[in-house]
């Protein structure tokens, strides 16, 4: 049939597979060839391309870790993250990436890219969170007040290779689980699940129809889907808190009433600080660029709330020593809506991702990296995300505390700890599959355990060269070499 079909006359071809009618248009797919059974061809697919894959980039070598020469050691890995944080802050990240190996994976996301380069490397390229250990997922709230689990942190989201999220979260469970004081059987399994469930996810939604992939919602069919019933009395407890932890329960602690009857924020040192008026009313100016990026109809919302103070309040692990400002927004009746205003930097995947084959992006301004990375992972974002400039800074603009909540893996009891790395490799698999055909990964991947035992024994290793980087920083700080608060 296929002979036949090569000497058919163009016009009349084009008659009997709908190509002389319609033309290609672009941004949308090609229209496959039609075999002589009515069904398309499987050769130059999406899963025929993955598979191909395997041949250049065995599953199983994904277990290796080759260190470069020019490997920074822990210290000095830190100090260079610190460039361009305020200094003051400095000493409290390093305090809290000092609490333990698992803390140091946190706040070392540029320093296992560059071990990540080393590694192979498909060269199929996703939207991917470029921080996606255990810690970074969790609970928030939707425009309606429902609760739905995902990725939660996308600081440095960039377009690159979707094995470097995989492998960076199955290396922190194992560091997790040893925190908590598991077993190496119960680690290393949490990370094998972890991959497992990404790999099946991935296929599960490569045979979906397009529209019910894209939109597979992170709730309680995900938990059977994964496997995952051990968690739910955890994810009960996390939801419940969750639901109370609100711009206004934030707004009560944080904020307290003046004589002349307007609300401000209260000092709360050194997490939550006052600023001065000349600093408050530039933060305030920048939001007048912030509604400039979002969606028309967000703006009516935001018309009914008025400014009403700034503070400066210093965020997480790896955000430390960053910019970052909450902003008190009251309606018509005193209810607030607390904005947070956070620098962007950078990716610190950036310096890794040329030699790793994937091309440096121009992303023109930081902050709508970081928002639009998030909008492409998440099939629920925060409505009112968008970003701005201060002082000459890029920085993004969401809700503070929209009702999230989060899973501490480093407290999971053992036998949850496999169930929560089933739930994240779904959770992340549904992620990528955004900006890749998930066809192409599911391909690549397969249907047997190579790729999940391979990545395990990488996670265990990661983990093993984690340690030993967080005993180098730990005996800094006993030194004085490096200045460190610890327990902030």
């Amino acid at each position: 049939m296929g002979e036949v079909d090569a000497v058919v006359p163009a016009q009349r071809a084009g008659a009997e597979d709908g190509r002389g009618r319609i033309p290609e248009v672009p941004g949308f797919a090609r229209r496959p060839h039609a075999s002589g059974t009515g069904r398309r061809r499987a050769q130059g697919s999406p899963k025929a391309e993955g598979k191909a894959l395997r041949d250049r980039f065995p599953r199983a070598s994904h277990d290796s870790l080759l260190l470069s020469a020019d490997r920074p050691d822990a210290v000095r890995a830190v100090e260079e993250s610190n460039a361009g944080r305020v200094p003051e802050l400095t000493p409290i990240r390093v305090g809290r990436m000092a609490a333990s190996p698992f803390a140091f994976l946190r706040g070392s996301a540029g320093l296992m890219a560059h071990d990540l380069v080393g590694t192979p490397v498909t060269g199929v390229g996703a939207q991917i969170c470029g921080d996606a250990h255990a810690a970074n997922f969790g609970l928030y709230g939707d425009a309606r007040g429902s609760l739905v689990i995902d990725l939660n942190d996308f600081d440095e989201t960039v377009t690159g290779p979707w094995e470097w999220d995989v492998k960076r979260l199955a290396a922190s469970l194992v560091l997790a689980g040893r925190e908590a004081g598991a077993d190496e059987v119960t680690c290393r399994a949490a990370a094998f699940d972890a991959v497992g469930a990404y790999r099946r996810t991935m296929r599960l939604l490569a045979k979906l129809p397009v529209l019910d992939a894209w939109n597979a919602i992170a709730d309680e069919e995900l938990v059977s889907h994964a496997d995952a019933h051990d968690l739910l009395g955890t994810l009960e407890r996390v939801s419940e808190k969750a639901r109370n932890n609100t711009s206004a329960r934030f707004a009560t602690k944080a904020t307290e009433q003046g004589e002349d009857g307007s609300r401000h924020f209260v000092d709360a040192l050194p997490v939550l600080r006052r600023v001065t008026d000349a600093e408050a009313a530039t933060v305030a100016a920048s939001l007048e660029q912030y509604l400039g990026t979002l969606s028309e109809d967000r703006l009516p919302l935001l018309a009914r709330y008025a400014i009403h103070d700034v503070a400066f309040r210093v965020v997480g692990t790896g955000s430390v020593g960053t910019r970052s400002y909450v902003v008190l927004l009251l309606d018509h009746r005193g209810e607030p809506l607390v904005l947070q205003v956070k620098e962007a930097r950078p990716s610190a995947l950036l310096p890794h991702l040329a030699k790793a084959g994937f091309k440096t992006p121009d992303v023109g301004h930081e902050g709508r990296r970081v928002v639009l990375g998030q909008k492409r992972m998440q099939v629920v974002s925060d409505i009112l995300l968008g970003w701005t400039t201060l002082d000459d800074r890029p920085f993004q603009v969401r809700q503070f505390r929209n009702r999230k909540g989060s899973v501490d893996p480093a407290a999971l009891a053992a036998d949850q700890l496999d169930d929560y790395g089933r739930m994240t490799g779904a959770l992340l698999a549904r992620a990528h599959a955004h900006s890749v055909d998930p066809r192409l990964i599911a391909g690549y991947c397969g249907k047997n355990e190579e790729l999940d035992e391979a990545v395990a024994a990488f996670a265990v290793t990661y983990a093993d060269r984690t340690e030993a980087d967080h005993a180098v920083l730990t005996a800094a700080v006993r030194d004085g070499r490096v200045a460190a608060e610890l327990g902030v």
